[in-house]
């Protein structure tokens, strides 16, 4: 287990929390390669998206433009390497992600991206909740483990959370000139704290997060990079409810309002019962 009791229960109050580190400094290197690797359209298997986040829809490539601000993402990059599929499948992690979804049975991966800043001109990726941009899925029940590949700090652009906010509901957020939360006071309940704050992440170490959770990240005002690799898992029960396209909609094999479930969503975990 990756959390400690404590660290549990801080989970379910402020929607996220940091675990320990889950990769050696062999594995995170690998796993830098083979990013690479597919970042540069090298791979064999190629993933669902490859591009500059704050360019548009373009697929990325050494063509973006000088200056331009970059958030590389990659989504699905498990269907181009084996190496981010194992870590997909790490049995700390996903034990941990079935305690944090109410002792989930089963977990699939919904799907996964890097998020990668590159030194000086890695760009912001603003405030938002998980769930309001994943609009074929019910309910909103899904954990995001987050493995940084190189220090994430508050310098080169960590993520920031805001504590309590999974609990308020779906709130349209913006992103203010200071980096903070922008949004209508009416929406979240009377009294709450908004106040955000930062989570800087050592390289192989994991953070979870609720898909509710407010967060972001700054730019990457330095000369190191800052590789991340996010992995959103959903519980066994997660059902097909589309209300607006998605890019992993094309590997949707099953009707709405059934389990969401194929070779493109695999299971990543299955909890053992023990006998009564």
């Amino acid at each position: 287990m990756l959390l400690t009791p404590a660290q549990l229960d801080q989970f379910h109050l402020r929607g996220f929390a940091k675990g320990a580190r889950v990769l050696d400094d062999h594995q995170i290197e690998k796993l830098r390669e083979e990013m690479q690797l597919v970042m540069e359209g090298k791979s064999k298997e190629k993933p669902v998206l490859n591009r500059n986040l704050l360019g548009g829809s373009s697929e990325y490539g050494p063509q973006a433009n000088p200056g331009q601000k970059v958030v590389v993402q990659i989504v699905n990059i498990w269907e181009a390497s084996p190496a981010f599929l194992e870590l997909c499948k790490n049995p700390e992690i996903t034990a941990t992600v079935s305690r944090l979804c109410n002792h989930a049975e089963t977990l699939r991966i919904w799907h996964d991206q890097i998020q990668y800043k590159p030194p000086g001109v890695g760009g912001p990726t603003g405030w938002h909740q998980d769930f309001p941009a994943w609009p074929i899925l019910q309910p909103a029940d899904l954990i995001s483990a987050w493995v940084a590949l190189d220090d994430a700090e508050i310098d080169n652009g960590c993520m920031w959370m805001v504590p309590g906010s999974h609990r308020w509901g779906k709130v349209p957020i913006r992103t203010g000139e200071d980096f903070q939360p922008v949004f209508e006071q009416a929406l979240v309940p009377d009294g709450v704290e908004t106040k955000a704050e930062p989570m800087p992440v050592k390289k192989g170490e994991v953070a979870f997060h609720h898909c509710m959770t407010w967060h972001g990240s700054p730019a990457n005002k330095t000369s190191r990079p800052r590789r991340a690799f996010a992995i959103h898992y959903m519980p066994g029960y997660t059902i097909y409810a589309p209300t607006r396209p998605h890019p992993v909609e094309k590997h949707v094999a099953v009707k709405p309002g059934e389990v969401l479930q194929g070779e493109k969503f695999p299971v990543v975990y299955e909890r053992v019962l023990q006998p009564a």
